[in-house]
């Protein structure tokens, strides 16, 4: 019995390029390819796939907001996440939203044929010993205030709800933008929403 594979990525060469390399192997069936994940929810009604795999990062989505949705309503699909970078935050992210696999767009297309068949398996495929090493960038008060902020909440708001002094708001901030690398709390917020912590 042949996997049932759906692929998701706003690049329509990539996701062409992909679709031809796995029906070159036998082991799949490529149910459907969506290159607007709106409409993603109800290709898995239709086509019920065994594995996604899906691009991490799409225009204005996000692969691991869509991952942790998912896994919610689909618990049986399983998915893999395609990346173009193999940062710690973004393998980090894939397997806290609930992804089976992490594959760099780099690797070779064997190696992405057999995440997808672990996956299916049940199997995680992770480096596990990034993960193991990872600990997340920002500290649990420092995403406590990252939410408040993308809630559009001022420092002065932010100091009282937390019942902590201005200063140390600012403080907290800093931090967050120094440790993304960012130069704005609405940079902060934009990459920490890409990398999947808020």
């Amino acid at each position: 019995m042949k996997i049932r594979v759906l692929l998701v990525d706003d690049h329509l060469l990539m996701m062409q390029g992909i679709r031809k390399l796995l029906e070159d192997k036998t082991d799949f069936e490529i149910v459907g390819t969506i290159c607007n994940p709106a409409g993603l929810l109800e290709e898995i009604r239709k086509h019920h796939p065994d594995v996604i795999v899906m691009d991490i990062k799409m225009k204005e989505e996000s692969g691991i907001e869509w991952t942790k949705k998912i896994t919610r309503s689909y618990p049986a699909c399983k998915i893999v996440i395609l990346s173009g970078y193999d940062y710690d935050e973004y393998i980090h992210a894939a397997y806290e939203a609930g992804a089976y696999a992490f594959v760099t767009k780099e690797n070779s297309s064997l190696e992405l044929a057999n995440a997808i068949k672990q996956s299916y398996l049940g199997i995680k495929v992770f480096p596990t010993d990034r993960l193991t090493h990872y600990s997340p960038p920002l500290t649990q008060m420092e995403l406590t205030i990252l939410r408040l902020i993308a809630e559009d909440h001022t420092n002065a708001e932010i100091s009282e709800q937390l019942k902590i002094s201005r200063r140390t708001v600012e403080h907290h901030i800093s931090s967050i933008i120094r440790k993304l690398d960012v130069d704005s709390r609405v940079g902060a917020v934009v990459k920490a929403i890409k990398l999947g912590l808020i």
